[in-house]
């Protein structure tokens, strides 16, 4: 699509954003062969939407049992979700890499500043360990980008990864640490800090290594081991190119491109119009060559400024709708 990526990455206005969803719409329901038997199924004539809100979202189901692509390019590198094993693993096929980079290196910025004035340590023992991580990709790139001599990955060496954060303290130096939950806890169980200005970024997810907790506990237990005000998060997925932040108390906040869009629990296909709990779909019109419209298995809350919380996940495996598609 002509001039498409620069439009997106410099939506200003909600117009802007209303106007791009709605030719990233048309585009892919003409060019992903996925979204486009989808549509049909639902008897959704795509050039019958004239507005966002009457946008169907793909359940992202379908990135483990189809390719979903809108553009014809070769795939540069496919991102696999870690899912346990024997789990089918979902599968984004990525047609432009740079698409990528420009969307999470503009999104961190806008949360973070400049990479080249932080030094960024990852804390990714799970992400590292196995092939295509999306995460790991956007962390191997702020790490390069940070340019700081001590800007790196603690595989399983908390030591060491301790004696690099009192030193980073004592030299006043800003500092990110990027970790899954998991090793985090692990992590201040071994050792505690004071480092108020140190920002801890949780990734969420225990993958299997410790009991699931609810994020008021854990972040108090980040909060006390690390000596921070607040914990940070990144909401993302394999099947998104955009990132979410939260500066602390679970509150995610989108750039510009990424847009929450609440749906009824009961009703996958209904969007809820006021601000109550229901099924997470994302827009993310950095998905250009996949699929941008996506309705995924958390739930959560939006509240009135577009900020949004995660409150959990569905129950029951693959989200309904998936069987319009079963082949």
């Amino acid at each position: 699509m002509e001039n498409i990526e620069e439009r997106i990455f410099n939506i200003s206005t909600p117009e802007a954003f209303e106007d791009t969803a709605l030719r990233v719409f048309k585009h892919q329901a003409a060019n992903c062969q996925v979204y486009n038997l989808y549509l049909h199924h639902l008897k959704v004539d795509p050039a019958a939407v004239t507005q966002v809100s009457q946008i169907p979202y793909l359940p992202i189901a379908f990135f483990k049992s189809h390719e979903v692509k809108s553009s014809t390019a070769s795939t540069e590198m496919t991102f696999f979700s870690s899912g346990t094993t024997g789990q089918i693993q979902s599968r984004h096929l990525v047609t432009d890499l740079k698409v990528y980079e420009e969307s999470f290196g503009r999104a961190f910025e806008m949360f973070y500043g400049k990479p080249e004035d932080a030094c960024v340590l990852a804390l990714l023992p799970s992400y590292q360990e196995r092939e295509g991580s999306s995460l790991i990709y956007m962390v191997d790139a702020l790490i390069a980008q940070s340019k700081h001599p001590k800007s790196g990955y603690f595989l399983h060496n908390n030591q060491a990864l301790y004696e690099t954060l009192l030193q980073l303290k004592s030299q006043g130096q800003r500092t990110i640490l990027i970790g899954v939950t998991y090793a985090l806890l692990d992590f201040i169980e071994e050792f505690n800090l004071d480092f108020p200005a140190l920002i801890i970024m949780e990734t969420g997810g225990m993958k299997g290594k410790r009991k699931e907790m609810v994020r008021e506990e854990l972040h108090e237990l980040l909060t006390v081991g690390f000596g921070v005000p607040a914990i940070h998060s990144e909401y993302g997925m394999t099947e998104l190119l955009s990132q979410a932040y939260s500066y602390g108390e679970g509150i995610f906040n989108c750039p510009p491109w990424m847009r929450i869009v609440l749906r009824d629990t009961n009703d996958p296909l209904s969007l809820l119009q006021n601000k109550t709990t229901g099924g997470i779909n994302v827009i993310d019109l950095a998905n250009i060559n996949s699929c941008s419209f996506i309705a995924t298995q958390d739930l959560g809350k939006v509240h009135p400024d577009g900020s949004f919380e995660v409150l959990g996940r569905f129950d029951n495996a693959d989200i309904r709708g998936c069987n319009l598609l079963v082949q």
